[in-house]
């Protein structure tokens, strides 16, 4: 608890005002990414192999966008950085420890943007979403990945909702998830979408408790990679249960 109070309090400066509410969820995914390293660690692996999949055959390597970046363990950054002349990590927060490794790195092409990417604000406001609408304006962008985000969107944009009641439409989730697909196909640059679309409650006895459609009966697109990934391995959140994730990746 220490710790993650120290990571806390060295973000809070560094973040700015509208997204400092987010800092406590990225403190806890960093806690929990590190009590479930080893459980993790194939999952991180064929994320960063998905992107570097997808990278393989550009003809030009000059701006890549890494939406979701996140804690970067399951971002290939070190070839990102190396191939690439520019990588802009876009997310809500970007934690101390993670500028900290940035800067230890020597990393001098990275650039760092703070924005929400789910698009409810325009939405609330009466428009029509359009959340990747910012990547037009990136110069020479060449290559852009959606990295574990999409349901991050989904969970984040169903809980405002439902705090909300009536304020917004019926398919606010569906659609806001919708118009991340939509901006990720429209590019008119290469693309790589990971992403968890499904999740599963076991018991001990591997017997499935509960199951979820994690993007809300939005389908897709079909998928060049596809594996589990134990998000809550046993003892986790209950002695009792694990929860596990369907992830694809497809560029």
């Amino acid at each position: 608890m220490i710790t993650e109070a120290l990571l806390y309090a060295a973000t809070l400066p560094l973040t700015g005002k509208p997204h400092r509410k987010f800092i406590r969820y990225s403190v806890n995914l960093w806690s929990r990414a590190g009590r479930c390293a080893k459980d993790w660690a194939e999952h991180e692996e064929m994320s960063r192999d998905a992107i570097r999949a997808a990278t393989t055959g550009l003809r030009q390597k000059r701006t890549a966008v890494v939406l979701g970046s996140g804690l970067l363990r399951d971002v290939p950054i070190k070839e990102l950085a190396r191939d690439f002349d520019t990588v802009v990590l876009v997310d809500l927060v970007h934690l101390a420890s993670v500028r900290l490794r940035l800067t230890a790195k020597g990393y001098r092409n990275i650039r760092l943007i703070e924005r929400d990417l789910s698009g409810y604000d325009h939405l609330a406001a009466g428009g029509e979403p359009e959340p990747l609408g910012f990547l037009r304006s990136v110069p020479y962008l060449d290559f852009v990945v959606s990295a574990n985000l999409l349901s991050q969107i989904g969970r984040g944009v169903k809980r405002r909702y439902e705090a909300e009641a009536g304020r917004m439409p019926e398919d606010t989730v569906k659609r806001l998830i919708t118009a991340h697909l939509a901006g990720l196909s429209g590019l008119s640059c290469p693309g790589c979408l990971v992403t968890d679309i499904a999740y599963t409650v076991i018991d001990r006895k591997g017997k499935t408790h509960e199951q979820a459609d994690l993007l809300h009966g939005v389908s897709p697109p079909p998928a060049k990679a596809v594996w589990t990934w134990p998000v809550a391995p046993l003892g986790e959140e209950s002695k009792d249960y694990r929860i596990e994730h369907k992830v694809i990746a497809a560029w």
